[in-house]
């Protein structure tokens, strides 16, 4: 109970940092000035949206990171059940039950191949005499 209310806050602690990350104005873009002037600086005052959006960011990824340490410490020994699904893929190939007889798999003492084999070095030899 406790990791998914840990998870649903976690969650919404993100969306809100990506939302303070988003709203906080680069150094030296102006992008403020393209929608009316600096007018929307004056809401926090002067200095103040800058401390307030920094200060609340800060906390926001301290609470992140936190929430995610407990998060993973908390599922750490967790047993996880396995699905059936997951081992479609490997498949194990187990030996036979019952061990084949000496008839019953053909043998073969030497390899004979098709393909007649010729050596050069026979070919010098019978030159030579």
């Amino acid at each position: 109970m406790l990791y998914e209310i840990l998870l649903v806050l976690d969650l919404i602690v993100a969306l809100m940092l990506i939302g303070l990350v988003l709203i906080q104005q680069g150094k030296g873009a102006d992008m403020g000035a393209s929608f009316g002037g600096g007018g929307s600086n004056t809401v926090f005052g002067a200095t103040g949206s800058g401390n307030f959006l920094t200060r609340a960011t800060s906390i926001l990824a301290a609470l992140f990171f936190i929430i995610n340490l407990a998060l993973g410490n908390m599922s750490t020994g967790v047993e996880r059940n396995v699905d059936e699904w997951e081992s479609l893929g490997s498949t194990e190939v187990s030996a036979p039950a019952i061990a084949p007889e000496k008839g019953d798999m053909p043998v073969s003492e030497s390899v004979e191949s098709d393909v007649p084999v010729s050596t050069n070095v026979e070919n010098k030899e019978a030159d030579d005499q």
